[in-house]
């Protein structure tokens, strides 16, 4: 079905995430129409957008994690719009875990 997330998580408990991973090399997130309907139809359920925000000669790689739910405002913002959870290098993927599967 176009527009499912690249990654399904089941945790502990048997629930199911939804993840769509992203890399950015500006502003700009590439989600295309069907993904952002996607999201959004589901974003009453554990769908998640990890952006990677490519390193530059002046900036560092960064993560950034969106609900579902922000699907269209990052369309249209872009990675202006504020994100759960963001990272400059190295990502806290234990912390990213515990805010996508919380327990």
């Amino acid at each position: 079905m176009p527009g499912i997330p690249d990654v399904l998580l089941c945790d502990e408990k048997g629930n199911f995430h939804f993840i769509e991973l992203k890399a950015s090399g500006g502003n700009a997130v590439g989600l295309r129409p069907h993904q952002v309907a996607w999201l959004s139809t589901y974003s009453h359920a554990s769908v998640w957008i990890l952006v990677r925000k490519v390193k530059t000669e002046k900036k560092p790689e960064r993560f950034l994690l969106y609900p579902g739910s922000a699907a269209m405002d990052l369309v249209m913002e872009g990675l202006k719009l504020e994100p759960l959870y963001e990272s400059e290098g190295k990502p806290d993927w234990d912390l990213i875990f515990d805010l996508i599967c919380p327990i």
